[in-house]
């Protein structure tokens, strides 16, 4: 390549637009915004924290809806939509921005029920002899509890739809199994709650995979590995992930290629016997049993907050990769390099977080950017005197690199202490599985 000629794909790609207003599409942002090539980023909604990355603006339109967004996409001459959140794929936006002559990084609705229907999910693995817990699907509560009354051991409480990440209940006894499902039945997480599955319980530690696809074709991303529970020592509810770190040591690359073979090409292929072009983002959770690993969830986006840690790990062919993913041409992109460091997150929640958050507080802020070091955006928004505000479950995302573990956590860490708000809270053992720290 000449000094002056772009990336393979590079020239058509100067705006972008990324749907989303966590952490996940603000670390997205910032990951793209080093693209010397990318004129414009726009992300909407976005949140506090957008503007803070070179040419990265929100995008509020006065109007919402699918409708809105193309429009959007037309006046702004957009050249590639990322969508981050899973409600907006499982709703069809990507059906209808492709409709509309749009390139989107970003399953179809279809596609989409990979997180959107657990009970989907299971089906399609048992279709493709892809390792997974045993379960059983039900209607009803009475329905579950005779399940449960028949198998008489623990179970796993899954709502089978979309639950912000918080519709999983990991019961240690038969009774807190009762309570588990007439929690869930009784409306808790809504309509994602219509249908329950009820999962064998397996043991073992816990990694994501990601893999980007054109629909024929996938490319891994390092493993990474999230906590998922409120309190240190994975105490506590479910919550969306109060932190994760990159690359997991847990998995080495013969893992990978390994775990490439037994479960996302597998995916892939099975989306493909079902008639679905799968572009996007295979994110495969899965529990590393004495039996081989087994898959406990799919989703159908990245990861938060397993997205933030991977993001500063990306080599600068990012953004051509995702562009030829949504142009169907994978083999066309450059090889996707990474950083050979490693990389953590550590999430600063809000008071109450996750059921019921509260909002409005302001933020103090007295933490700048470098190149080890970023503060990640997600429930944050300005108010009129410009002052950071509290607007989310998940406020904050602290992401630090460094050539070991415990000089990544050690910088986190201690950028922790110059942020404050009214009832912040965060766990102080992420990455206790590599840190030698009591839970």
């Amino acid at each position: 390549m000449t000094k002056n000629q772009k990336p393979n794909g590079l020239s058509e790609l100067k705006r972008i637009l990324i749907i989303g207003s966590g952490g996940r599409e603000n670390s997205i942002a910032w990951a793209l915004s080093r693209n010397q090539y990318i004129e414009q980023i726009y992300v909407c909604p976005g949140n506090g924290g957008t503007a803070n990355f070179e040419k990265c603006i929100c995008l509020k339109p006065n109007k919402e809806g699918q409708e809105t967004i193309i429009f959007e996409c037309q006046r702004l001459q957009i050249n590639l939509v990322i969508i981050g959140p899973e409600v907006p794929l499982a709703e069809g936006l990507a059906n209808k921005l492709r409709q509309a002559g749009l390139l989107v990084f970003g399953p179809c609705k279809e596609g989409a029920q990979l997180e959107a229907s657990k009970d989907w999910a299971k089906t399609l693995m048992l279709e493709n002899n892809i390792p997974t817990a045993n379960y059983w699907s039900s209607h009803s509560k009475e329905e579950a509890l005779e399940i449960l009354h028949k198998v008489n051991q623990p179970l796993v409480i899954k709502a089978d739809g979309l639950a912000s990440g918080k519709g999983v209940i990991v019961c240690e006894t038969i009774e807190q199994s009762k309570e588990a499902i007439q929690e869930v039945f009784s409306g808790r997480f809504g309509s994602a709650g219509n249908k329950v599955i009820l999962e064998e319980k397996i043991e073992g530690p816990e990694v994501s995979l990601f893999a980007l696809c054109d629909g024929e074709k996938l490319i891994v991303l390092p493993p990474a590995q999230d906590h998922k529970r409120l309190l240190d020592g994975d105490k506590g509810p479910n919550t969306g992930g109060m932190g994760a770190y990159a690359p997991a040591p847990l998995v080495n690359q013969q893992d990978l290629k390994d775990l490439t073979e037994l479960i996302l090409i597998p995916t892939l292929k099975g989306l493909k016997r079902k008639k679905i072009k799968y572009i996007g983002v295979i994110y495969a959770g899965l529990m590393l049993t004495s039996s081989g690993p087994k898959v406990i969830e799919f989703n159908c986006r990245f990861g938060d907050p397993e997205c933030q840690a991977l993001m500063p790990l990306m080599g600068e062919e990012f953004a051509s990769v995702l562009f030829a993913c949504a142009r169907g041409e994978l083999e066309k992109a450059p090889t996707l390099t990474f950083k050979n460091q490693c990389s953590v997150c550590v999430v600063a929640a809000s008071k109450g977080y996750p059921d019921s958050p509260k909002e409005g507080d302001q933020i103090s802020l007295k933490l700048e950017s470098n190149p080890s070091l970023q503060v990640f955006h997600a429930g944050t928004t300005i108010d009129e005197f410009h002052n950071i505000i509290t607007s989310g479950g998940r406020v904050l995302s602290v992401v630090a690199q460094g050539e070991s573990f415990d000089k990544a956590f050690d910088l986190a860490y201690a950028s922790l202490k110059k942020i404050k708000f009214d009832g912040m809270h965060f766990r102080r053992d992420i990455g206790y599985q590599i840190r030698n720290i009591s839970t």
